[in-house]
């Protein structure tokens, strides 16, 4: 009987410290009582976020809690408010997630879409980034645009900022503030693009995708532009969850995004004008890590 117990107290030990820990693991993890979701302003935010409202609906279903917005100011404060908590769930460019994740290794994408653009017949994961002037302006090539005026988009930007100071520039064999005589951001794509049509600058750098929606909207048409540059494909923003959250939590999340093919809420396709969702994981955005 002695040995017994000798043999069974360490082990009764051992199982209560793990039931403590598992326990203290879960409380360590966060419920919030309403998810917080934000994102990148790429262009007018109120229009992205009434496009986004299937998607609220569904998710309050699947996670019993209420879903705001939290309206951003800037690619950063969407970043700052993933580390700080007051945001749980968001849509961010590639380059922005590369930053967030650098400052905490836990926030996980897991969705990115696919759409059409134009005239394409399949659907894709990527975009570009391209260099774009007026139709009706004088430049024709990239070296016609020596000494004129650039605008990007916002620093944490991946096609209006990354890309063309990483790869663009090496390709000119100069940074953008020796080749061009000013170069200025925007804030956001759509800004961008009105302030290159207004004539106030003379070329900008924007996403494929971005200007395919202007296009499509009706508010540009496509011979209104001449691009002088596109870069290689970039994969599509990921939408992203802040690392604290509790796992079961995370899978419901994921789940009302990726279930029956990533496409079964028709409305939500519709109103965001993709054909379905992706799953995303970390290692897809390691492109944007081998930048030089």
């Amino acid at each position: 009987m002695l040995n017994a117990r000798r043999f069974l107290q360490p082990l009764f030990v051992s199982l209560t410290l793990l039931i403590c820990i598992s326990i203290a693991q879960a409380a360590e993890c966060e419920r919030p009582a309403r998810l917080q979701f934000s994102l990148i302003p790429q262009s007018d935010v109120p229009t992205e976020i009434a496009a986004l409202q299937p998607l609220f609906e569904e998710l309050q279903l699947a996670i019993g809690m209420p879903v705001d917005v939290v309206m951003p100011s800037s690619y950063g404060s969407v970043i700052e408010g993933l580390l700080a908590g007051t945001v749980d769930m968001a849509r961010l460019g590639p380059a922005a997630y590369i930053s967030a994740k650098k400052q905490d290794a836990g926030i996980t994408p897991f969705a990115t879409v696919a759409r059409k653009n134009g005239a394409q017949t399949a659907s894709d994961t990527f975009y570009h980034s391209v260099l774009i002037v007026r139709k009706d302006s004088p430049y024709k090539t990239i070296a016609s645009l020596r000494d004129k005026k650039l605008i990007l988009v916002d620093p944490d930007s991946t096609s209006g900022a990354l890309i063309p100071r990483h790869v663009f520039s090496r390709q000119i064999g100069v940074p953008l503030e020796k080749y061009f005589s000013q170069v200025v951001y925007s804030g956001a794509h759509d800004q961008s693009l009105s302030n290159l049509i207004k004539n106030r600058v003379d070329a900008a750098f924007v996403s494929s995708t971005n200007l395919a929606i202007q296009v499509e909207g009706g508010k540009s048409k496509n011979e209104d532009f001449r691009t002088l540059w596109t870069s290689k494909p970039i994969p599509r923003n990921p939408f992203v969850l802040r690392s604290q959250l509790c796992a079961d939590l995370k899978r419901k999340i994921i789940t009302v995004f990726l279930s029956q093919g990533g496409n079964a809420n028709k409305n939500l396709m519709r109103s965001l004008n993709v054909t379905r969702f992706v799953p995303v994981s970390d290692k897809d955005y390691q492109i944007l890590r081998d930048l030089p």
